[in-house]
Formats: C-alpha cells, sequence, structure tokens
C-alpha cells in the first residue's frame, strides 16, 4: 500500500497538503461554505469522453456549484479491487488530475483501501468537496417562485448514452461522447453578474425530468415545460428510440436548469452562451402557481403530458 501510494496517487495530486502525510488537511476557509460528498460506481470505467475520474472531479465540483459555490477543496478515497491494472489506476488519477486543475480545486486529502477480487468491479470512487458560498441569497428549490423561468444550459441525454453503448457495444453509427464537464466557471458567471438565480439543479441520475419534479414538489408550484425548446442531438434522439430510452430520464455530467427571475432570462442567455459548456442554453419553461407537484410538457403538436419522476433505475451504474 505505501509503495502504490508513493508511486502512483500522491504524486498524481502533488498538493502541499498531501506531502504533510497527517491524517486530515487543515484548511483555512471564511465566510460561509457549502459541502457535499458523492460516490462514484460507472461501469465501464472508462467510456467516449471521460473515466470513472473525470467524473468524480467533475461531479462534486457541479454540486457545489449549484449551491452557488466557488469549489476550493477536494477529498477522495479509492476503493480497488485486487488485481486492477496500474496502468488504468494511472489513468484514472491523471484524468481526476487534470480535471482538477481544470475546475480551479485542490485535492487536500483522502484514503486508499483494496478489496479481494471481485469485491468493487475494479474502483470505486468517493469525493467530498468544500466551496466558499457567494450566492448573496439562498439558492434552492425553495426560492423557487411562481413567474419564474427555466433555463436549460445544453443538449440532454448524452451521459448516459455514451455509458450505455461503451457497455454494451453498440456500434452506432458516431460515437456519442458524454457532456462530462465543470460547471462551476458558468454558474459563477450568472451569479457574480446579479442575476436573480432562484434555484440550480445538475441534470444527473434521472435527467432533466427528475430534476423537475424535484423542483415542483419541494417549491409547491407547477412547472410547464416546452418540448419544442429542449435541445436533443440527432445520435442521441435516435439511440433513445432504439434502445426504448427517454432523453428526458437519462442522465447528463455537465447539464443544468436554473430557475431564474423572468425579468432577467435575456441577459442569463447571453452570458450562458459565453461559455462553451452552455452554449447552447435556452429557456424551456416557466414556473406557475399550481397543481402543486405538477410538471407538464408540451409537446409539437401543442398537446401537453405529465412528466413523473423516473421509476427505478432506467440505466444503473453510470455515475
Amino acid at each position: 500500500m505505501a509503495r502504490l501510494l508513493d508511486a502512483v496517487i500522491r504524486p498524481a495530486f502533488a498538493d502541499p497538503e498531501l506531502e504533510r502525510r497527517h491524517d486530515g488537511a487543515q484548511l483555512d476557509i471564511s465566510g460561509p461554505i457549502a459541502f457535499t460528498t458523492d460516490s462514484y460506481v460507472v461501469r465501464p470505467l472508462v467510456f467516449p469522453g471521460g473515466d470513472i475520474g473525470t467524473l468524480a472531479v467533475n461531479g462534486t465540483v457541479n454540486d457545489l456549484a449549484m449551491c452557488g459555490a466557488r469549489p476550493l477543496y477536494l477529498s477522495v478515497s479509492f476503493i480497488l479491487e485486487e488485481g486492477l491494472s496500474i496502468g488504468l489506476l494511472r489513468r484514472v488519477v491523471t484524468s481526476m488530475r487534470t480535471a482538477a486543475a481544470n475546475a480551479g480545486v485542490r485535492m487536500v486529502t483522502g484514503d486508499t483501501k483494496v478489496v479481494d477480487r471481485g469485491k468493487a468491479d475494479g474502483i470505486f470512487i468517493n469525493t467530498a468537496g468544500i466551496g466558499h458560498i457567494l450566492s448573496p441569497a439562498p439558492i434552492g428549490p425553495a426560492c423557487v417562485r411562481a413567474g419564474d423561468v427555466v433555463i436549460l444550459s445544453g443538449d440532454i441525454g448524452r451521459h448516459g448514452v455514451a455509458v450505455m453503448a461503451a457497455r454494451e457495444g453498440f456500434g452506432f453509427e458516431t460515437v456519442v461522447e458524454s457532456d462530462c464537464a465543470p460547471l462551476a466557471g458558468v454558474v459563477l458567471d450568472l451569479i457574480e453578474s446579479d442575476i436573480a438565480v432562484h434555484c440550480l439543479r445538475d441534470l444527473t441520475r434521472g435527467g432533466l425530468a427528475s430534476a423537475m419534479v424535484e423542483i415542483a414538489e419541494t417549491a409547491g408550484l407547477s412547472i410547464a415545460l416546452d418540448e419544442t425548446a429542449i435541445p436533443v442531438r440527432e445520435d442521441v434522439s435516435a439511440a433513445c428510440e432504439l434502445l426504448g430510452l427517454d432523453p428526458f430520464h437519462v442522465a447528463n455530467e455537465g447539464r443544468f436548469i436554473a430557475c431564474i427571475a423572468s425579468k432577467d432570462a435575456s441577459r442569463a442567455i447571453d452570458i450562458l452562451r459565453q461559455h462553451e459548456v452552455a452554449g447552447a442554453a435556452a429557456v424551456i419553461g416557466k414556473v406557475g402557481d399550481g397543481p402543486a407537484g405538477q410538471v407538464s410538457c408540451r409537446g409539437a403538436l401543442g398537446i401537453s403530458r405529465v412528466i413523473d419522476m423516473l421509476n427505478g433505475e432506467q440505466l444503473p451504474r453510470i455515475c
């Protein structure tokens, strides 16, 4: 274990806090903070557009961003299966180092355990993150108000389709790549531009549909979506049709929705589209007075349908 840490893991991150080799990191943080944790069990470990390491860093960074926080520090814990290739482990930790650098966060503490062969599916990763909250007002589902607009940052469904295609070996004409990306930069740009952001949510497990229902139920309001305004790439749409999936329920790892005051809608779209990760941002719906918790979606023919929470795990082991 000591050789593994010294030869592979510690050199990958090379942070002064890690070099102290103490039981924990000592951090200097002033002001309100956001704190989050998540575990990653994706299969396969490597997929088009990323791997489990990229996913772990970006997923935790994005959770902090959804709280209106600037991500600062991460911890990482590895559970490694006996017999795991050192080459694969090097790839994963290198991906994590690159993703952390791109997101501007430091990896300051961690842990590594090895379990028996067949007990961990290669690698499981847990990350926790701390960020400094910059939003002057609370951000969350309870802050949503009737009249708010719902903005989607880009096309949906790519991550889930990319992982499923890689897992099952589907030979689509085009390779669908995950949208896995850090979102803190674009979110903080909204906040620092004084956009009245009431709620943010990244669209991971359960996709757009589950996020919308969760917000509507917590806020005690209704949300009406316009299906024609929601971007879905043609290759993703075709893959979903082939596999019997609904893009509204397919996971994303680089997309979010923002519920903001309607007066700021146009300016928010302009800000979002200045960032590559949100270049296809669009207003996709509006918050109403009720019925409480109801999410509806109007299709191209003008017919509305009710959007429900995902029932069960449509795509298991995707994040």
